[in-house]
């Protein structure tokens, strides 16, 4: 579902997109008689977790309200190659200068839907969840988070202001893991706290200073194994466990294995390769 803060974001994002594809005015789409209308559909070539519906309606919106878009797939619907995800009717002008904006939202954030389905799938039956990252394409931030949870993920902090993740260089310029912790826990903010740790001395540092979750960042499959046994030894401090580093849908399921709680990923926002979506134009 989108949140509010989402959904306040699409009409901004879609007009600064809009402002610098239009510019001052649509030169080729000038040619056509500003009285046509036609109907147009959107069309999947390929198999794909859908995602971005609503920032379509809104290219289309601001571009000429009488746009009508009848959706046959929704975000978070599965579609086939060759299936048809929407048709359109309207003025011409206005569907020729929204067609490469509109496809840019939709492939983009349906690359993220699809990407995030395929991890998902991997670690299905383990327990463990799928997290995204703040590795997020500029400006598409709350889009590609929202695209994450189409795909079946969950999101990981928003930014910077909606938890304490404590990295290694924060860790240094704290001063250790136990004053940072100590640090974040007089902040007295209602917010997730966590740290990452690169070994087990770490973690075991961790788990003393009471973290609420513990970020393990590039253990080998026997490391989180003996991570997680540990955690669950120290019963009385346990925290929730993320895996972190060299993640793929090759390695997912045997990271998932070990019996994280959470695995956080990259991948799912920042290697996009467009999903494959065309925009066909029909003249009765």
């Amino acid at each position: 579902m989108l949140s509010d803060q989402t959904k306040a974001s699409i009409g901004p994002g879609v007009a600064a997109a809009l402002a610098e594809d239009v510019g001052a005015g649509d030169l080729t789409a000038s040619l056509v008689d500003a009285d046509a209308v036609v109907g147009a559909q959107i069309i999947a070539r390929e198999s794909l977790v859908l995602c971005g519906e609503e920032w379509v309606n809104e290219v289309f919106r601001q571009l000429d309200e009488n746009i009508i878009i009848d959706w046959y797939i929704g975000d978070g619907g599965r579609a086939e190659a060759d299936d048809i995800i929407c048709k359109l009717v309207g003025p011409a002008r206005a569907l020729l200068t929204g067609e490469r904006t509109a496809l840019n939202f939709l492939q983009t954030l349906s690359s993220t839907a699809t990407i995030t389905a395929e991890y998902v799938k991997a670690v299905e039956g383990t327990g463990t969840k799928i997290l995204d990252t703040r590795k997020t394409i500029p400006g598409l931030r709350l889009a590609q988070k929202y695209a994450v949870t189409c795909g079946g993920g969950l999101n990981h902090r928003t930014g910077l202001f909606d938890a304490i993740l404590i990295k290694e260089n924060h860790i240094k310029s704290a001063g250790g893991i136990t004053p940072a912790l100590n640090a974040a826990g007089h902040l007295g903010a209602d917010v997730l706290i966590e740290v990452e740790v690169e070994n087990h001395e770490e973690l075991l540092e961790a788990l003393d200073a009471g973290a609420q979750r513990v970020l393990l960042d590039n253990f080998s499959i026997e490391d989180l194994k003996k991570a997680v046994e540990t955690n669950r030894e120290l019963g009385y401090v346990a925290a929730e466990l993320e895996a972190s580093g060299n993640v793929t849908t090759l390695t997912i399921r045997e990271i998932a294995a070990t019996g994280v709680d959470y695995i956080s990923t990259g991948a799912l926002t920042k290697n996009v390769a467009a999903a494959d979506l065309s925009m066909l134009f029909r003249i009765d």
